[in-house]
């Protein structure tokens, strides 16, 4: 089980970009101080595939998500379940493209796609119910810090394709919100362990800034969870 850890705490840190190996490493040395016997802590990563509710022509879009997470025993199998994504994103894709006043810019990409990445630190804060050793359940809010939002303009022409990033932070809201919940499955029977799982998000605020755009985030995550200096504290 050790070399399983660190050869999926290698594929992570090789996946992330640079900015966040940081951030990876520190969660890794905290790891023994911050489990307890009453609380968990890991680290969570995985896929989400997400959209945009409100738009007739948006198409899912596929996202990387890294953060860490804590179990917090309430009573018997009853947990919190919180933690921080600090590097998920939300949108969708395969929108038309809109015009920025640009005569030049406008006729490049008057044909072409438009994809919306809406970066976002997410806090779920969820009531986590365990059974049978194995499988559980969760439910509950998830809160959003909406980051450095872009609007992509893509056009498959003059024999290659052309990508224009906008920054559009001005026309965002800073904060979402929905509901969050799921189901999973735990590796092992102890409480703390491996464990894989599915969650749906449903956003419930606009984030748009814009008049007569709504925009509301959803989103299905598929996530491993990988508790830290669990292995070591059994061993000993």
């Amino acid at each position: 089980m050790k070399t399983l850890y660190r050869i999926v705490f290698l594929s992570i840190i090789m996946a992330v970009p640079a900015a966040l190996n940081a951030q990876v490493l520190i969660t890794l040395l905290l790891g023994d101080a911050l489990n307890s016997e009453k609380i968990e802590f890991g680290l969570i990563g995985g896929l989400n595939r997400s959209y945009i509710l409100d738009i007739e022509d948006a198409e899912g879009m596929n996202n990387f998500d890294l953060g860490f997470y804590f179990h917090i025993l309430m009573k018997n199998k009853s947990y919190l379940s919180t933690g921080v994504l600090v590097k998920s994103n939300v949108g969708a894709t395969g929108m038309a493209t809109y015009h920025i006043g640009d005569e030049d810019f406008d006729a490049v990409y008057e044909d072409g796609t438009l994809t919306k990445r809406i970066n976002c630190f997410y806090v779920p804060i969820l009531f986590h119910q365990r059974f049978n050793q194995r499988w559980y359940i969760e439910a509950g809010p998830q809160l959003g810090l909406i980051r450095k939002p872009v609007d992509i303009f893509k056009v498959d022409d003059f024999g290659g394709n052309l990508t224009y990033e906008r920054d559009v932070s001005d026309e965002y809201k800073r904060i979402d919100a929905g509901l969050l919940g799921g189901v999973g499955y735990k590796f092992r029977k102890e409480p703390k362990s491996m464990s894989v799982g599915i969650n749906y998000y449903y956003g419930l605020v606009n984030v748009s800034d814009v008049p007569d755009l709504t925009i509301k985030n959803s989103a299905i995550y598929f996530y491993i969870k990988i508790p830290i200096g669990v292995e070591k504290k059994t061993e000993e």
